[in-house]
């Protein structure tokens, strides 16, 4: 008989430095030994959040003060199927201290020194090597020397992850704009997609692609690339873009913007019902700029896609 997943909510506490916390299971446990985001079991008539209040002050001895929803992942185990409910915790009083004598460590994104993992949380350690911005380039409305130059002060500011989404440039134009744009990128540890044309991202070692909800409806396989994302705008394109297998999403617009005024809308309620419950990142898009990055966490989002946004002259809180 079918049996509904057990509900879990687990924590991604994070430092300012980028940093989580990561504890071991002790022994006498399923899996002990393997490492794990603190958390636990969710009780009836609880919301994630309160279970993970409940769970942290018990394990580890700290509050939560601010917490963000994130993914949700189900995952079958030989004893069980779970859900597990991640949010982001920013902000918490007390010092993490395993208080059932569990070992905990601090680890950083994409350079884990723990091992093993429990195997649901794979793709969640690689989701956390995502920034909280993603800039969208407009070098054919700035022009390509003034875009590469917005470029080099974004990447000053922290900006690690790009897109580079340029249909009204030359094919010339747009492999010069590349290549440039990859090497700045690629010279301060970021990453770099290409909207839609795997063979350049590949041929001028981009670090991925980005598929357009046309190119998602029509796509048969990922590309081959490290990184994959698509844009979506409603609930069918995000489960396409699951079975697709993709690494992350760009869901929108949430606001109205500049080049579309009046399209339709998600809104914040919008954003926050789609993203409940999906097992991928969400970046925000439509309309933004980083001073909605605390909004658009708040309702699910993994953090801001930006155009016009992303090259603003302002702070940049990846």
């Amino acid at each position: 008989m079918y049996k509904e997943p057990v509900e879990v909510a687990a924590a991604v506490i994070e430092r300012g430095d980028g940093s989580f916390l990561l504890a071991q299971r002790p022994g006498g446990k399923v899996y002990a030994g393997f490492w794990e985001f603190p958390g636990g079991k969710i009780e009836p008539g609880e919301t994630p959040l309160a279970a993970l209040k409940r769970e942290l002050s018990e394990e580890l001895g700290v509050g939560i003060v601010a917490a963000y929803p994130w993914v949700t992942r189900i995952y079958s185990y030989p004893h069980a199927t779970v859900r597990l409910n991640f949010l982001r915790v920013t902000v918490w009083t007390g010092e993490p201290v395993g208080r059932e004598g569990q070992s905990i460590c601090w680890q950083q994104p994409g350079r884990p020194s723990v091992g093993p993992m429990l195997p649901a949380n794979a793709p969640v350690l690689r989701a956390l090597e995502l920034p909280l911005i993603y800039a969208i380039t407009h070098a054919s409305g700035y022009g390509i020397d003034a875009a590469l130059l917005r470029l080099d002060a974004a990447l000053a500011r922290g900006v690690r992850l790009v897109q580079l989404r340029e249909s009204e440039l030359s094919q010339g134009q747009l492999e010069y704009f590349a290549a440039e744009a990859i090497a700045r990128v690629h010279r301060v540890g970021g990453r770099v997609l290409i909207n839609g044309d795997e063979v350049l991202a590949n041929r001028l070692g981009a670090d991925g692609v980005h598929l357009a909800s046309a190119k998602l409806a029509t796509a048969r396989e990922r590309p081959r690339c490290e990184w994959c994302a698509a844009s979506c705008h409603d609930r069918a394109e995000l489960d396409m873009a699951l079975r697709l297998g993709v690494d992350f999403v760009v869901l929108g617009p949430v606001k109205p913007t500049p080049s579309h005024p009046s399209a339709r809308t998600l809104g914040w309620d919008g954003l926050a019902k789609l993203s409940r419950g999906y097992p991928l990142p969400i970046y925000a898009l439509g309309g933004l700029r980083r001073s909605d990055l605390a909004q658009a966490r708040a309702h699910g989002a993994h953090g801001l896609a930006m155009i016009r946004g992303a090259w603003e002259e302002q702070s940049n809180p990846e």
